[in-house]
């Protein structure tokens, strides 16, 4: 049933505390979210007027849901209570999308019949903790998500008859297992009941796996807006070589593959690589690489190979980017950097580091993703500017022909096949130039450097003992040495 209408907006506003903006206009909350970035940005750059909706309702494609046991016995499902573990009954939200909405009250109403207990946090006995409902909006392919604390749902088969009998819309079920006491809501093991384990939704014309673990923005309205926003700063052309870093489940890099003559895409959950590359089958693109590595580290190694990169995309966590990943930016010195923001604040810190490293903010656009909310998403666009040399100096790096030789070493391996093997084995990323330190180290011919450094200050990283031992094995391996 749709919730009832208070002054604030919402009968739960009150007891959830999920909205910040509850009972506000939605032309104020605008308004607010512009002075909130314009605070954090405007110093850096010129903000745009913030992207609203037209309709602010019913916009979240997750849907999730824990349940409990209230006083006397009734089996209640929705959200914590802010800042608490109290379970706030709720059967329709505003802002969560109406059907997930109604199939998890229907679960709910399933239980008893089924008899299936809910979990208790405290003492660790029951089964259902939670109920996690992803809908794809253009695909309309409906995915139920079971979180149990065992593997074993009673009348599995039954259960699922009897929410399909309600819900037919629903295309796939899977049993999530959590027997551990934490807070995450997603357990590592998975079984599929009934359906293919994933459902598909169409994002700016490419189409995307959806796993129960796979980030995938919540409001696909406005991520539309947002990513078409991101491609037009990049200012892509069909001749750059661009990096999407955080890349999730491929979703930006794929959207810019057909504007872009090379994509590499770096994502370090091993779940999300997975599903980008098949992401990447479904669409049939083919000029998009997937890495399965630290976005930062791997950045560095390409700066270490001479690589040259026109655009960056990066899409960090909340908590913004670090140190050590916005100094591999600077190193890989791409032209453009295209940031993607969840928290102005943060956004603010990493933009101060990168104009103080030769990058100038150009412009940022506010999208509103989280109606009723205090979150929203920015986009900005950097290009290469002037050095603060107070702040920084550059560091020239020189490799010779040699370095980033990719021939075979003594006819028994290429330098792609060694580092292919020390990252399979090894989980480390070594760059040409490390291998040919070691090559040299080993009395392996090198040949004569034709690019020597032309400076006293250029400087040449070093292979690390932990890498060289690396490199050392992976020679033996293709017997070099």
């Amino acid at each position: 049933m749709p919730e009832k209408k208070t002054d604030n907006g919402c009968q739960y506003a009150k007891k959830c505390g999920g909205c910040d903006y509850q009972g506000m206009p939605y032309e104020k909350q605008l308004k607010e979210k512009q002075r909130y970035v314009e605070k954090n940005v405007a110093q850096f750059c010129k903000v745009r007027p913030i992207v609203g909706m037209e309709d602010p309702y019913h916009y979240r494609n997750k849907v999730h849901a824990v349940f409990d046991i209230a006083k006397g016995g009734k089996i209640i499902s929705g959200v914590y209570k802010a800042g608490t573990h109290d379970v706030v009954n709720i059967d329709s939200c505003q802002i969560e999308d109406g059907l997930s909405d109604a199939i998890i009250r229907d679960i709910r109403g399933l239980l008893r019949s089924f008899r299936i207990k809910t979990y208790d946090e405290d003492t660790g006995y029951g089964l259902l903790r939670h109920v996690l409902v992803r809908r794809g909006f253009e695909s309309r392919e409906v995915m139920v998500v079971l979180v149990l604390g065992s593997p074993i749902l009673p009348s599995k088969n039954n259960f699922v008859k009897a929410l399909r009998l309600l819900h037919p819309e629903i295309t796939t079920i899977v049993i999530n297992v959590n027997d551990k006491k934490t807070s995450m809501v997603l357990g590592e093991k998975e079984t599929t009941i009934y359906g293919k384990g994933y459902i598909e939704d169409t994002l700016c014309g490419c189409t995307f796996r959806i796993s129960p673990k796979s980030f995938y923005q919540v409001n696909p309205v406005q991520t539309e807006v947002l990513y078409n926003k991101a491609i037009e700063y990049a200012k892509l052309t069909g001749k750059e070589r661009v990096v999407d870093a955080y890349c999730g489940i491929g979703t930006i890099g794929l959207i810019a593959s057909s504007k872009a003559k090379e994509v590499i895409s770096v994502e370090l959950n091993r779940d999300a690589v997975r599903d980008a590359i098949t992401n990447a089958k479904r669409n049939s693109i083919k000029n998009v690489r997937f890495f399965n590595a630290d976005a930062g580290e791997f950045m560095v190694g390409m700066a270490e190979d001479g690589a040259d990169v026109d655009v960056v995309f990066m899409d960090p966590p909340r908590a913004g980017s670090d140190e050590a990943f916005l100094s591999s930016v600077v190193k890989l010195s791409p032209k453009r950097v295209v940031y993607v923001s969840c928290n102005p604040e943060t956004l603010a810190r990493d933009l101060k580091y990168l104009t103080k490293h030769g990058y100038e903010a150009k412009e940022c656009t506010p999208v509103d993703m989280f109606p009723f909310t205090k979150h929203v998403e920015t986009v900005v666009f950097l290009s290469k500017g002037v050095v603060d040399k107070d702040n920084f100096r550059k560091v020239r790096v020189d490799f010779s022909l040699e370095d980033m030789d990719l021939t075979e070493l003594r006819g028994k391996a290429t330098y792609a096949q060694v580092k292919e093997y020390i990252f399979n084995e090894f989980g480390l990323k070594v760059s040409s130039l490390y291998i040919a330190q070691v090559k040299k180290k080993c009395g392996i011919e090198t040949g004569e450097n034709h690019n020597l450094p032309k400076s006293e200050d250029a400087k040449q990283p070093q292979v690390t003992p932990e890498k060289e031992e690396a490199i050392m094995k992976a020679f033996k391996h293709f017997g070099v040495i």
